[in-house]
């Protein structure tokens, strides 16, 4: 392999083989013991004093002070940062059990995406030129037929997709739970656990069918009792307050169109009695903004606040069409917002305002929606999509830096999730996720500027990702899961689906 390729490969001590099974325990627990917190509390201390050392990089640390080394390098112990800075990490580290040569590469925080519908990898390509209703009216049909074994795919080819290119943090809004069609939540979960990735299950519910007024098939709907009690013992059962949790749960009706006034009300309730996070959609549509007034007599932030849906515990996803009330509204609570730039385009729901949003103090993050509204899957193109589309509204050539996109995609995601005291950004004592992404090939080279060419250049290849201090990416592919044979999973149950709604 030439130099220039080997930018993030291994040299000097030898990994201990133990170093590797403790890095394959997770780091989360799961309150019945899905995840056995006692095994992985016990991984996490073996490896406490195992020091990675990764040098010769550009650091982007998107701390407090946008701080950034030109050549610096970052000492992970177990699965924290224990240090970084610029130049060469200092001589004399005990049980150094691997160092990472990163010539021609930028570090940053792994990538957070707070917003995604993991099973609609299996429609991808479907309804291209609808608008939101109209979107949804056609792809339900097929959406409320999924079962276990269409939803096991489709989390596996999601996550693939994101974590291959950055994503070490994914938040799924997951909302269709057909009857009979198994256990979805534990679905989800295991295949974030068996990725690696760190994990937020955000427990949807639809109580409006068709015969209610609903958009959803009457057969894809839960009665609100059902809802409140199969969200309750998803959290009960899966929810890890602790820090450094692989998976939390956070309560999440659809949308205004999907839900009962009544589960928004006590969905609120609920969460906020289990100590957990809220997320919804929000002013996605001006179709959405006519209902909520047509329906509820207001808008949809004054709807969302008379439910009890504004506050620091919340985020809300896409937030495309707010005034400056709602903006006010949103600032003033502390609710957060997931930017989806390319779903919005998709839809053509239109451009948020995610200038104004920041310059109000409002946290936002990015998501990269559903597959089916986002068929490229990936959040490190949501980044440039951001700074693209945001410079198309009012604010043009003002709207983002390249800077305040990556912000946006790592320590914005965390705030929005809750997490900014464990990830989002390169600092010592924080969690060891972190990407790798190379920066001398032909694609970013010549761009001086390392944030700069990764934002606004091509996408770039992720040579390293870490999870906990763990590595889930090497080279661009996945260390932890076989993309051929997901690729194979994800294209049978994809048919599968098809025949059963007669598609194919």
């Amino acid at each position: 392999m030439a130099a220039a390729q080997r930018g993030a490969t291994e040299r000097g001590a030898t990994e201990r083989a133990g170093t590797e099974r403790a890095g394959t325990e997770r780091a989360g627990t799961e309150r019945a013991g899905t995840e056995r917190a006692g095994t992985e509390r016990a991984g996490t201390e073996r490896a406490a004093t195992e020091r990675v050392v990764i040098e010769n990089c550009a650091i982007a640390t998107v701390d407090a002070q946008d701080t950034e080394y030109a050549s610096g390098h970052l000492v992970l112990a177990g699965h924290r940062i224990e240090s970084l800075g610029t130049g060469r990490a200092p001589e004399g580290l005990e049980n150094v059990v691997r160092r990472i040569d990163a010539t021609g590469h930028l570090a940053t925080p792994g990538l957070v995406n707070t917003h995604h519908h993991f099973y609609q990898w299996l429609t991808r390509g479907l309804a291209t030129d609808h608008n939101l209703f109209d979107w949804l009216v056609a792809l339900y049909p097929a959406w409320a037929r999924i079962d276990e074994p269409m939803v096991d795919a489709a989390a596996r080819g999601s996550l693939a997709m994101m974590v291959r290119g950055g994503v070490t943090t994914a938040a799924d809004h997951h909302y269709v739970f057909p009857r009979g069609a198994g256990d979805l939540s534990g679905t989800l979960i295991r295949a974030a656990r068996d990725m690696g990735v760190r994990f937020t299950l955000a427990r949807g519910s639809m109580d409006l069918g068709e015969k209610d007024g609903g958009l959803p098939p009457d057969f894809a709907v839960e009665t609100l009792e059902d809802a409140l009690a199969a969200t309750e013992d998803t959290v009960r059962r899966h929810h890890d307050t602790s820090f450094g949790a692989m998976t939390r749960v956070a309560v999440a009706p659809c949308s205004p169109f999907s839900v009962s006034t009544e589960l928004m009300r006590q969905s609120a309730e609920s969460a906020r009695g289990l100590g957990v996070r809220l997320h919804t959609h929000g002013s996605e549509t001006v179709e959405e903004v006519k209902f909520c007034h047509e329906q509820f007599g207001t808008g949809p932030t004054d709807y969302f606040e008379s439910t009890g849906w504004l506050g620091e515990d919340v985020w809300m996803a896409h937030c495309v069409h707010m005034n400056d009330s709602d903006i006010a509204a949103f600032a003033r609570t502390g609710t957060g917002v997931a930017h989806c730039p390319s779903s919005n385009a998709r839809l053509a729901a239109g451009i948020a305002r995610v200038p104004d949003l920041l310059a109000a103090g409002v946290p936002v993050g990015l998501g990269v929606d559903g597959t089916a509204s986002n068929e490229a899957g990936e959040l490190h193109t949501e980044l440039r999509n951001a700074l693209l589309v945001g410079r198309l509204g009012p604010h043009r050539e003002t709207a983002l830096t390249a800077r305040q996109a990556l912000r946006l995609g790592t320590y914005g995601g965390a705030q929005v999730l809750g997490r900014t005291a464990e990830i989002g950004s390169l600092e010592p004592g924080k969690l060891a996720d972190l990407v790798l992404w190379r920066m001398d090939t032909l694609a970013h080279s010549s761009i001086a500027d390392p944030v700069a060419a990764l934002v606004l250049g091509a996408a770039a290849p992720v040579t390293a990702s870490f999870v906990n201090g763990r590595q889930i990416v090497e080279d661009g592919r996945l260390r932890t899961a076989d993309e051929d044979e997901i690729a194979r999973s994800t294209r049978a149950q994809a048919r599968r689906l098809a025949r059963i709604t007669g598609r194919a």
